[in-house]
C-alpha cells in the first residue's frame, strides 16, 4: 500500500476509549479508508492492519502499514471497527498515536499524529524520538 505517511503533534479527544484501544487510535475516516482498502483489494478478512515502526527515512524511523497475518508475539486490537496487529517493539513508538486519513492538495494518505515524535524530516516521512 503506498499511502502518505506524515507525523504530527496529536489532537485533541472528546472521550478517549479505555483498555487496549487506548494505546493506538484510528480515525473513524481512516478507519472507513482502510475498510474501503480491504474491500477493494479483497483483502481475506483473517488478516489485519499491520502497525510498525521501521528503521529507515532521513529522521530514524519511518511508519509502515499493510495487511498481514498475526504472529504468537504480536498485540491484537481493535480499533473502530479494524482488526489491528502490532508488534511490541513498535507498540513502544506507537502508544498515544492517533492515525487519521486526509486529503488535500499534496497528495492523500494515512496521517500519524504521534506525541512520541520528537522531530521529524522535511517531507514529514519520517521522525526521531
Amino acid at each position: 500500500m503506498s499511502e502518505l505517511a506524515t507525523a504530527t503533534s496529536p489532537s485533541t479527544f472528546d472521550a478517549p476509549p479505555q483498555g487496549p484501544e487506548s494505546m493506538v487510535f484510528i480515525t473513524p475516516g481512516a478507519a472507513a479508508k482502510v475498510n474501503e482498502i480491504r474491500s477493494t483489494e479483497g483483502i481475506e478478512s483473517n488478516m489485519a492492519l499491520r502497525l510498525r515502526v521501521v528503521g529507515g527515512g532521513c529522521a530514524g524511523f519511518s511508519y509502515d502499514l499493510y495487511f498481514d497475518e498475526s504472529t504468537e508475539v504480536d498485540r491484537q486490537l481493535e480499533i473502530q471497527g479494524v482488526q489491528v496487529v502490532v508488534d511490541e517493539m513498535s507498540l513502544m513508538y506507537l502508544v498515544g498515536t492517533e492515525i487519521d486519513y486526509v486529503e488535500g492538495l499534496q497528495g492523500a494518505g494515512f496521517k500519524f499524529n504521534n506525541p512520541n515524535v520528537k522531530s521529524t524530516c522535511g517531507c514529514g516521512s519520517s521522525f526521531s524520538v
